[in-house]
């Protein structure tokens, strides 16, 4: 069977996936399933222009692309049955495995996890909200931090079978303000490894070239600044940041 042209052919809506607060659908093109989010659904934001999560998405997908760590899915604009919209490769997660979880308090595993915070749940009992400690959690912590990711989500962070761990939903990045919302706080402090640092300065110097071309296309002049500046500031702090600023440090709801 030939292989479908992602962007010339037809994309067909085979369902909704109603738990988006934006319209968002599965598809597929051939034989390839997607995820389609048409610009026409985008529920408007007070903090973010109207209509531009579509390109940040895409826009993330690039700068994830520099990083070379595949942490976002293969993502593209295209025209679909309600206009133009991002669409992304659909990923299968294993059920058996969850990179982000909430668990009793007392009972967070001294080694393989990360603690991010303590609360009560609906019944009063103490949990704690825990994380992967895995070099593909702390990729995708990073690549956050440089998109100044406002909705890192813990069902944003999908779980492969392999052990890869894919982010999507990067439709609230790229803001020119501080906006972080993350779970992935666990490294808070730590400092940076020779291949984050690497990663960084590959994004960086991609700004210089092709990538600042294409991000041209779906970003404005400033924030396309802010997050070269962001690059420069994390490399030369050498650490993963603590929260700061007064908005919350983690997205509402937590999954």
């Amino acid at each position: 069977m030939p292989t479908p042209d992602l962007v010339a052919d037809e994309l067909v809506l085979t369902g909704r996936i109603t738990t988006a607060s934006n319209a968002t659908f599965l598809g597929s093109i051939g034989e390839v399933t997607v995820v389609y989010k048409p610009i026409a659904g985008e529920s408007p934001l007070w903090d973010f222009p109207q209509g531009t999560l579509a390109h940040r998405e895409v826009a993330a997908y690039l700068v994830s692309q520099a990083f070379a760590w595949g942490v976002v899915p293969h993502t593209w604009l295209r025209d679909g049955p309600l206009g133009q919209g991002m669409v992304q490769l659909w990923q299968e997660q294993d059920p058996a495995q969850d990179a982000v979880t909430l668990i009793a308090a007392d009972n967070v595993p001294a080694t393989g996890w990360k603690d991010v915070l303590q609360g009560q749940d609906e019944n009063g009992r103490l949990v704690a909200l825990v994380h992967e400690d895995t070099p593909e959690l702390r990729r995708m912590a990073v690549f956050d931090v440089i998109v100044n990711n406002a909705d890192r989500k813990g069902d944003h962070i999908l779980a492969l079978t392999d052990g890869h761990r894919h982010g999507v939903d990067h439709g609230l990045t790229f803001h020119r303000d501080h906006k972080l919302r993350t779970v992935l706080w666990g490294w808070r402090g730590e400092a940076l490894t020779a291949d984050e640092e690497d990663g960084i300065d590959r994004v960086s110097e991609a700004l210089h070239g092709e990538l600042g071309r294409k991000l041209a296309d779906l970003l404005s002049v400033e924030e396309i600044a802010s997050l070269a500046a962001r690059c420069a500031q994390l490399r030369l702090a050498g650490r993963f940041p603590a929260p700061s600023g007064d908005m919350p440090a983690v997205p509402w709801p937590l999954f």
